[in-house]
């Protein structure tokens, strides 16, 4: 937690949009820190985002593969998704499962919220276990090409391991499932904004 009048602080001088894309928009903000150096500090907004853990009655979680351009290759990874403007956590979590995979689930637990790249961006990715699962058909937008499959969580967690999983998000959501099922990190209420 911050606190009010942190001592660590940079103060904003000036603040400039650097680019905005079709997604991401850049900034470019000059700054004073608190020894009095003057600095600037790139960075990207995010609207945030939901991760959901789809586990099946039978211990398997819900995954999909999907090409990532930056690093011109594909990823295996939870599914997940950005807020929409004035989108509640847990409708966007409910919309991304079912445009992603096709389930659907009964019964919706908060796990908690991460910021995943505090170096260059604001994003946060709040955590929803999905249980409780039925099946239907995906409904990917166009150019959403994802591979949909399932694997026991323990699997997972030895891709994760053994470095075959590298996807932040995917990582932090099965050890984070690991410590629920265990009973060590009990379900959350989510903060009211995400």
């Amino acid at each position: 937690m911050t606190p009010p009048d942190d001592p660590l602080e940079e103060r904003t001088l000036d603040s400039r949009l650097a680019f905005a894309g079709v997604f991401l928009k850049v900034y470019a903000d000059r700054v004073r820190s608190p020894d009095g150096h003057e600095g600037v500090r790139e960075y990207m907004r995010h609207p945030g985002a939901v991760m959901v853990i789809p586990l099946l009655d039978d211990g398997q979680v819900v995954l999909e593969r999907q090409f990532r351009y930056p690093l011109r290759r594909s990823f295996v990874e939870l599914p997940a998704g950005k807020i929409d403007p004035g989108e509640a956590l847990l409708d966007c979590a409910r919309r991304e499962l079912l445009e992603e995979t096709g389930y659907a689930a009964r019964e919706w637990l908060y796990l908690g919220g991460f910021h995943n790249a505090i170096g260059y961006c604001d994003e946060k990715i709040e955590v929803y276990l999905a249980r409780g699962l039925s099946a239907g058909a995906a409904r990917t937008d166009a150019g959403e090409v994802i591979e949909t499959f399932t694997a026991p969580w323990r699997d997972v967690l030895g891709w994760i391991r053994d470095g075959t999983l590298t996807d932040v998000k995917t990582i932090i959501g099965i050890l984070w499932l690991e410590k629920f099922l265990a009973g060590d990190w009990p379900a959350r209420e989510p903060a009211t904004a995400p």
